[in-house]
């Protein structure tokens, strides 16, 4: 049995969980938003009280990949529609700097040209300092974009410029030595 899986799922107060059983799809309400999703028919998924559960019908291998990410993907939801989702990135480097333009963000990385992002349907910048912070309510949503923001300019490792996630730890190199 997948110790993930088999984990129930509260549900917060403020918060709707409802299921169609013909599709398998699991829609979320909450206070930030609504979510919903479809999942594989071979999952069985059941409201009881203020929990949600997951089982599977048999032990296949393939259900037995799909129990835990199941529950997992439905836990996620519940998260984002009650708390949310936050990515923060650091810029690092002398003339690297970011802009908020109504819904844009405007780098200045280095290129010849600043480069504009527009922010996504459901995802919010903003700018602290040297600090992106990316923000949503549906967690797959706030990483690709937050990862979309990174590859711009990846952090190097000679002098640690470009944009890292804050939590993120840059192995740095050592530069070239000279002859002796």
């Amino acid at each position: 049995m997948s110790r993930i899986g088999r984990m129930p799922i509260e549900i917060p107060n403020g918060t709707t969980v409802t299921l169609n059983d013909m599709t398998n799809q699991v829609i979320v309400k909450g206070p930030k938003g609504t979510l919903e999703k479809s999942f594989d028919k071979a999952m069985n998924i059941s409201i009881e009280g203020n929990q949600v559960l997951v089982t599977r019908p048999n032990d296949l291998k393939r259900n037995r990949a799909l129990h835990g990410l199941t529950r997992s993907l439905i836990f996620n939801m519940v998260t984002g529609v009650t708390t949310g989702y936050t990515k923060e990135l650091e810029i690092n480097g002398v003339g690297y700097k970011v802009q908020k333009q109504g819904k844009k963000l405007v780098l200045s990385l280095g290129y010849s040209h600043p480069v504009e992002m527009q922010d996504p349907e459901g995802i919010t910048t903003t700018i602290e300092g040297n600090k992106i912070i990316v923000a949503g309510i549906n967690k797959e949503h706030v990483g690709q974009f937050a990862a979309e923001i990174r590859i711009k300019r990846p952090p190097e490792p000679y002098k640690g410029k470009g944009i890292k996630y804050v939590n993120e730890v840059i192995r740095r190199k050592e530069g070239k030595t000279g002859k002796k």
